[in-house]
């Protein structure tokens, strides 16, 4: 690997020194509902719609009371409210029963939870419970990998290579990026791909770390 990755931290977190999650949120259980959420839907979307969802269900016990036709009501503006509105009813449901409403801080436990997948766990872990994760998120997979970071076979889209080349860049990146600086590194990597190592155009002559970039498929 050419590039060093503890200098493309260093200089990602001067260029976005105030990188952190960007779903609003007031606690874990918070949390957890808009990262669910926000599957496939931008985070923006999510904060327009979870002030008035909070509101009427500010805890796991009483979201878990609700019927998911009376969430699609609030959430119906972002991308497959149906199927999220179901989900966060069971969500809320599976933390009473088994949790005494309470989000559990455990991977293993996480994942058993309806709509929570390996991505929405880490997330979880690291921004409600501090503990230094990778969450392989669109953003997170696509700038690894054209950056040189991780391999990039398969291409950049997380959504068209697969959960195997996504958990495949998460082991990847675990083994070349301290593992005090994990959770540091998966905020970077999100707000560098949003904010110039788009998809589409990315802007390199704007780019902090153009120098050590190895522009993997984008010459």
């Amino acid at each position: 690997m050419k590039t060093d990755s503890k200098e493309i931290l260093d200089l990602l977190g001067r260029e976005y020194p105030d990188a952190e999650c960007a779903l609003v949120h007031k606690n874990v259980f918070e949390l957890i509902v808009c990262v669910v959420l926000s599957a496939q839907t931008t985070d923006v979307s999510v904060n327009k719609v979870s002030p008035k969802l909070f509101a009427k269900y500010p805890d796991a016990e009483s979201l878990a009371g609700a019927k998911a036709e009376d969430i699609t009501e609030i959430i119906k503006t972002i991308g497959m409210y149906k199927t999220k509105s179901r989900s966060v009813v069971n969500l809320a449901k599976a933390l009473c029963e088994n949790y005494g409403g309470n989000v559990p801080d455990s991977y293993d436990e996480l994942v058993k939870l309806p709509g929570v997948g390996r991505k929405t766990a880490n997330v979880v872990l690291a921004v409600g419970f501090g503990q230094q994760r990778i969450a392989v998120d669109t953003h997170v997979f696509r700038v690894a990998r054209r950056i040189g970071l991780v391999s990039c076979e398969g291409g950049f889209s997380a959504k068209s290579a697969g959960q195997n080349a996504v958990l495949d860049t998460e082991r990847q990146l675990m083994e070349i990026l301290p593992g005090d600086r994990w959770s540091e590194a998966h905020h970077s990597l999100i707000f560098h791909g949003r904010n110039c190592c788009t998809a589409r155009n990315p802007k390199c002559d704007k780019c902090p770390i153009e120098k050590m970039c190895e522009k993997n498929g984008i010459h």
